[in-house]
């Protein structure tokens, strides 16, 4: 594997970022961060599985996020290993607890570059054991354009 020059790594992670942010923002869909991706990337979700492919990609995050846009993903941290970015990020769903608390759960985001502004692999680690806990906690209810994973996690 090229070990790319960490300026071109951050730079493609602060391409990356300002998609997501756009997207959080409402003003594009899960979707666009597909663009941010090879031809032949991987990307592996632990409730939805293995997509192989930009195409394929899109359409897991039409699919998977489709009616979630009340839900908010903040980033608590990022670090960069020569072409590999590992993200810590929140599960955060809509409302808070009595204390002020969220109902949120960590996951961890691996990416790996791959030249030319495009990164090659995602893989998202969470516990969706936790996150289903957090919805019933929460008492968010799924609108009907919500697609669950063929395998849900109950």
């Amino acid at each position: 594997m090229t070990d790319f020059p960490r300026e071109e790594v951050q730079e493609a992670l602060d391409n990356y970022l300002k998609v997501r942010e756009k997207v959080e923002a409402g003003e594009l869909k899960w979707e666009a961060l597909a663009d941010c991706f090879t031809d032949d990337a991987t990307y592996i979700d632990p409730a939805w599985g293995r997509f192989v492919g930009r195409d394929a990609i899109l359409q897991f995050q039409r699919d998977s996020m489709t009616g979630l846009e009340d839900w908010t993903f903040p980033i608590e941290w990022i670090t960069i290993d020569g072409n590999r970015v590992i993200i810590k990020f929140w599960n955060r769903l809509p409302g808070q607890r009595a204390d002020g608390t969220f109902y949120q759960s960590p996951g961890f985001q691996e990416i790996i570059y791959a030249g030319n502004g495009k990164f090659s692999y995602d893989e998202d680690l969470l516990n969706m054991v936790h996150v289903m806990e957090l919805i019933g906690e929460s008492g968010w209810i799924p609108g009907p354009e919500v697609k669950m994973p063929e395998k849900v996690v109950r």
